[in-house]
């Protein structure tokens, strides 16, 4: 593979400029807050913490997101020609196809055994995060549709020149696929399930819009969820202490360890979290006989709480749908919160109260062949897609008219 800083620092295209940076902590704080949707105050794209300086520098400081676990750096920076910052592209050099959530195992053996090699490849994303969010970051007071265009022209431009198979930006906003398709990338959609908050004053003006055997069994599932004695808090900002931590590590692990296999996550991660971004991080916390048993982390946007990772160490019937679903939703609608993003796939959300949204991604394969093939794929996949949302819509636990 190229050098990433040659190839980088060779890209230029209409007055701009990409270089390649091995590492988000290249970028200054103040550069970093100047994109649009990375931080706090600004006009028009809402504020995202999974793409503020602070949330990706941590990834790589606590090392969960370096060259050892498989993502290394190779974040864009768009420049004119005079060296004004423009824009950045949160990007990895990857190994493997874990911690993504929009799945190409296939395609990477398919290229294989045809005598192919799939990795290293590009994943321009927000490592072990299936949230929909900015990736084509533009300074808030540039003129975004070029500077995105720029930075979807350098990415496939960066992926030739390294020499990768090819580059993938998932999860990524309607607006920025449309950039991504016209600079050659295909297309991919999957599904979730959200919450959206129709302007609900209380949790009973949401029950409303259910048809009524819905209602019924939400209200006995929430009874039962905290019937052994089980109490529920939401835990943010000062609240975050390093013992809160240490319970919620243990809960994190165990899940982690009995699905995953590995857990993503170190507990330094959770530590500068703690540290830095307190005010964007809302743990529902269960507890029981004095302690706490189980815990859901949250992170809160201006207009979206994300839902992330669960866990527990006791079982308890429904608590975890307690836990990450319904007070989820309670405090997006006392927070006046527009959405509730509660992670890739299940579709038991469904039931309770949750939509399914289809969310996109973008992928340049660089060989002509492998190329043709996903594309037929994506075709048939994206009918499926609609198809399933369709239904799903159609049975879902709304009342009718």
């Amino acid at each position: 593979m190229t050098n990433a800083s040659d190839a980088g620092a060779k890209l230029a295209d209409g007055g701009y400029a990409v270089r390649v940076a091995a590492s988000i902590a290249e970028f200054s704080r103040d550069e970093w807050s100047r994109l649009s949707g990375a931080a706090k105050g600004q006009s028009g794209t809402p504020y995202n913490p999974f793409v503020s300086f602070d949330f990706l520098n941590i990834l790589e400081e606590s090392g969960c997101a370096v060259r050892k676990t498989g993502w290394q750096g190779h974040h864009l920076r768009l420049e004119a020609s005079d060296g004004t910052f423009l824009g950045a592209l949160p990007c990895y050099a990857k190994s493997h196809s874990q911690g993504e959530y929009v799945f190409d195992h296939g395609w990477a053996d398919a290229f294989e055994r045809a005598g192919g090699r799939y990795y290293p490849k590009l994943q321009c994303s927000v490592p072990f995060t299936p949230a929909t969010g900015p990736r084509l970051l533009a300074v808030a007071e540039t003129d975004a549709t070029r500077a995105r265009s720029a930075l979807a022209t350098a990415l496939r431009s960066v992926a030739e020149g390294l020499g990768v198979s090819s580059a993938h930006v998932t999860f990524a906003p309607a607006e920025e696929v449309e950039v991504l398709d016209a600079a050659g990338f295909l297309r991919r959609t999957d599904q979730q399930f959200h919450f959206i908050n129709e302007g609900f004053g209380c949790y009973d003006d949401f029950l409303a819009t259910l048809a009524s055997r819905k209602r019924k069994a939400l209200k006995r599932e929430r009874r039962e969820a905290l019937a052994a004695g089980i109490s529920i808090e939401w835990l943010t900002g000062r609240d975050l202490t390093e013992a809160v931590w240490d319970d919620f590590f243990a809960f994190y692990m165990d899940t982690g360890g009995r699905k995953w296999g590995r857990p993503y996550l170190n507990r330094t991660f959770f530590s500068l979290i703690g540290e830095r971004m307190a005010d964007d991080v809302l743990l529902v916390m269960a507890r029981r006989g004095g302690r706490y048993i189980a815990g859901a982390i949250n992170f809160i946007g201006s207009d979206t709480l994300f839902g992330r990772n669960w866990g527990c160490i006791e079982d308890h019937p429904f608590l975890h749908f307690e836990v990450c679903y319904h007070q989820a939703i309670d405090f997006a609608i006392e927070r006046k919160l527009k959405v509730v993003e509660a992670g890739a796939q299940g579709e038991h959300k469904l039931a309770r109260g949750y939509r399914p949204v289809t969310t996109q991604s973008a992928h340049y394969i660089v060989h002509p062949g492998l190329r043709r093939a996903v594309a037929e794929y994506l075709e048939r996949e994206r009918q499926e897609v609609a198809e399933i949302g369709e239904y799903l819509e159609d049975h879902g636990p709304f009342r009718r008219g």
